[in-house]
């Protein structure tokens, strides 16, 4: 009965010529693999089916490469006949793949990079890839060690990998594939030195338990140098009876530094916090809002409200008594600027477009203002320089939604794909309305104070 399952599942496989595959095809397979029952099957038959379905990321990996390129041909196509500049060509195809893959416009960019190094300069690494021999990360890992490379110089270093990628791990994939590079071509490897030192910067992404990974790309000397000096500081501190952790030490070291505040726990620079006002001047447990990075605990954030020498401001913004969205700012400027710009700045958090997660630079007019758009809240979206300049490529629309209820778009690609954004829900949304801090109900129509609290220099 065990292997009839396994055997039906097979037999149930699109029986269809390859290049007849239709997206309804693909999703008979989606739901074979969604309503898989591992509690009938033995521990080998795991191990199959684990194996093979790996095998089938790889091939599947190599024809979303295949169809990638084809996207960016008929897309410069079209664009080239619509008489866009040939430097222009090609926008916006990586956010048509990114929204397509459910990734960032970034990530997206990645793989349209990928696929057409794949599908022209690297033949045997698609191959392997079709196989699943390797993983797309693997084929990552070489695309990225190569790509200061000419095309001959790549196709070389794909010819020489071969047949051996199959055996191959991630670490010893990237050593094979650097190492063949910088013997190809030595000045191009110097040239990726030296650009990579000038791509130096610094980021910052969430970490778990309200923490934040702050990192630098540096030139090596210059990273060994911070370090060493960062650890000898901590050294002596903790020979001198200091009671931190090294780690510890070095950390709150790196922020003082760089920030040039005494201690690390008064930040001097402006943070944008919101919160229900509750949860400030009560003990309500709504998590808040901090800009830039995401939810904190309420306790965390009355902490950094409270607990600290620099001066707190305080902003109030009104939420709708009935859906709880932040309510609109109008301006009769062209450009989002000043308070409403912040609003939606808050309102939003992280760049609208789908999936994308990236930091606001840019506020939009999804309805343009050029055609009559309005600058007003409802047709305003905060979004990431990238998905912005993306949009300007010909065949990209977006509608706000109805003014009624929380801020949403609808965003169409030049295919006729759509895709819904909506924004966040601000802290406070869906609780009780009554504001017990002032013992009365405020008035129909604008009911819970939002605080917005941000920290400067003392």
């Amino acid at each position: 009965m065990v292997a009839t399952s396994v055997w039906d599942m097979k037999s149930t496989s699109p029986s269809v010529a390859p290049d007849a595959i239709t997206a309804s095809d693909i999703a008979v397979w989606r739901d074979l693999f969604a309503s898989l029952d591992p509690a009938v099957l033995d521990e080998g038959e795991c191990i199959d089916l684990i194996a093979e379905m790996e095998q089938a990321k790889g091939a599947q990996s190599a024809a979303q490469a295949r169809l990638t390129v084809r996207v960016d041909e008929c897309a410069r196509a079209r664009q080239e006949a619509a008489g866009v500049p040939a430097a222009h060509q090609g926008r916006g195809v990586a956010q048509q793949i990114a929204l397509a893959r459910r990734v960032s416009p970034h990530r997206g960019g990645r793989h349209l990079g990928l696929a057409k190094a794949l599908v022209h300069e690297m033949p045997l690494t698609m191959a392997a890839l079709a196989r699943g021999e390797i993983s797309e990360w693997r084929a990552t890992i070489i695309g990225r060690e190569t790509g200061m490379l000419t095309r001959e110089d790549r196709i070389e270093v794909d010819r020489r990998l071969g047949d051996r990628l199959k055996d191959f791990g991630d670490a010893r994939t990237g050593r094979e594939a650097r190492k063949l590079a910088q013997q190809l071509d030595v000045a191009a490897a110097v040239k990726r030195a030296r650009k990579a030192e000038a791509d130096r910067h610094v980021t910052i992404r969430p970490a778990p338990d309200t923490m934040a990974y702050v990192t630098a790309l540096l030139p090596v000397t210059q990273g060994v140098a911070l370090y060493a000096a960062l650890t000898r500081h901590a050294t002596s501190a903790k020979a001198a009876g200091d009671a931190r952790g090294k780690g510890q030490i070095m950390a709150d070291t790196l922020v003082e530094r760089a920030t040039g505040q005494a201690t690390a726990s008064d930040v001097p620079v402006e943070v944008g916090l919101v919160m229900t006002h509750r949860a400030l001047l009560g003990d309500d447990t709504t998590p808040a809002h901090l800009e830039g990075y995401g939810p904190v605990p309420a306790p965390l954030a009355r902490d950094l409200a409270r607990d600290t020498r620099a001066r707190v401001w305080l902003r109030r913004l009104y939420a709708d008594a009935i859906d709880g969205h932040l309510v609109a700012m109008d301006s009769h400027r062209r450009c989002f600027r000043g308070q409403l710009r912040r609003l939606l700045v808050i309102r939003d958090q992280f760049c609208r477009t789908p999936w994308c997660d990236a930091p606001i630079k840019h506020i939009d007019h999804p309805e343009p203002a050029a055609e009559g758009g309005e600058t007003t809240e409802r047709n305003g979206a905060g979004l990431c320089e990238a998905c912005n300049y993306a949009r300007a490529a010909p065949g990209w629309t977006a509608t706000p939604g109805p003014r009624a209820g929380p801020h949403t778009m609808t965003l169409t690609s030049p295919t006729g794909h759509t895709y819904q954004s909506r924004a966040p829900d601000p802290p406070g949304h869906g609780v009780d309305r009554t504001d017990h801090a002032h013992r009365r109900t405020l008035p129909p129509g604008w009911t819970v104070v939002t605080l917005y609290s941000r920290t400067l220099v003392a």
